[in-house]
């Protein structure tokens, strides 16, 4: 007679486990109401805003009759003419600056965090601190005393004698840049803490190289993270209005510009369902990019766990 092992014949506990377990089901999930707060808060900041903005991209209101109607003009006027090539403008201008601040804060970041002096490591982050949240108008003035036409460093290194132009795209780029990289920096820098030193001392003891290293291993597990410093970096960039606004008006296209002006009907009056387009393409521009780096975040969190 065969005797069956104690662990294949359900026990007492098992069937209240099978029972303990149809109870929980049944029960309703009360955890989301720890996060009722936040949920009702998102909604009415962020949510009222949003379908206020798609409302407004969307319709038209007759002036003299009063009846609103569903329309793609305001839509489709955002993707023409000057519209289109404030948009394109500030895509180019954020994608550069995003790129540039990306390389530039990574390496700045390798350095502080190899670095064996502490007093560095805590001057570098405090600077970054500092020069990421310093943007706006004093920042437009900081660079006009210093790299304007009449600005020190203009007239000791006579730059303009080499055709620089703070009033431009370049100048443009290097003040954003000021604020960029130190953001970058304040980004990477926990991220390149969580590389282990085992994996390092691994690949050198199997005989890579450094740049096989970072090529096979350091790169393809801080990717994510660059990526969503580089969104992060973008969306800052994309928009930025006060800074540009202050500097250079309307001699460089970006679609801030184009939305204040609308708003504000210092080119065209009853424009202001054209400026919520411009800030609904904006919007899809950002869910666009957020779109490719959430799959790449969720997969690098295998790795820094």
């Amino acid at each position: 007679m065969t005797v069956p092992h104690p662990s294949a014949a359900p026990g007492p506990g098992a069937a209240g486990s099978k029972a303990g377990g149809r109870a929980s089901r049944r029960r309703p999930p009360r955890a989301w109401l720890g996060a009722l707060p936040l949920l009702v808060f998102a909604g009415l900041c962020f949510g009222l805003p949003a379908g206020a903005l798609l409302y407004g991209a969307l319709t038209r209101t007759d002036p003299v009759a009063g009846t609103t109607e569903i329309t793609g003009e305001h839509l489709a006027r955002s993707l023409r003419g000057p519209y289109l090539t404030s948009l394109t403008g500030s895509v180019e201008l954020s994608a550069l600056t995003a790129v540039l601040a990306t390389v530039l804060g990574v390496l700045i970041a390798q350095a502080v965090v190899t670095s064996r002096r502490g007093a560095l490591r805590g001057a570098v982050l405090t600077a970054s601190g500092v020069l990421a949240n310093f943007g706006g108008i004093p920042l437009a003035f900081a660079f006009v005393a210093t790299l304007g036409i009449s600005g020190v460093v203009t007239e000791i290194g006579h730059l303009d004698a080499l055709g620089w132009n703070l009033y431009s795209f370049t100048g443009l780029t290097v003040i954003y840049l000021y604020f960029l990289i130190p953001l970058m920096v304040l980004v990477v820098v926990p991220a390149l803490d969580g590389l282990r030193p085992q994996w390092r001392e691994a690949a050198l003891n199997t005989g890579a190289s450094t740049w096989q290293f970072w090529r096979h291993v350091g790169l393809p597990v801080l990717a994510p993270s660059l990526l969503g410093g580089f969104v992060l970096l973008f969306g800052s960039a994309f928009a930025a209005h006060a800074t540009a606004a202050a500097l250079v008006g309307g001699s460089v296209p970006l679609v801030t510009l184009k939305i204040a002006d609308a708003l504000s009907g210092n080119v065209l009056v009853g424009q202001e369902n054209v400026a919520l387009a411009l800030s609904l393409d904006m919007v899809v521009i950002a869910g666009l990019v957020m779109a490719v780096y959430l799959p790449l975040q969720r997969r690098s969190s295998r790795w820094l766990r």
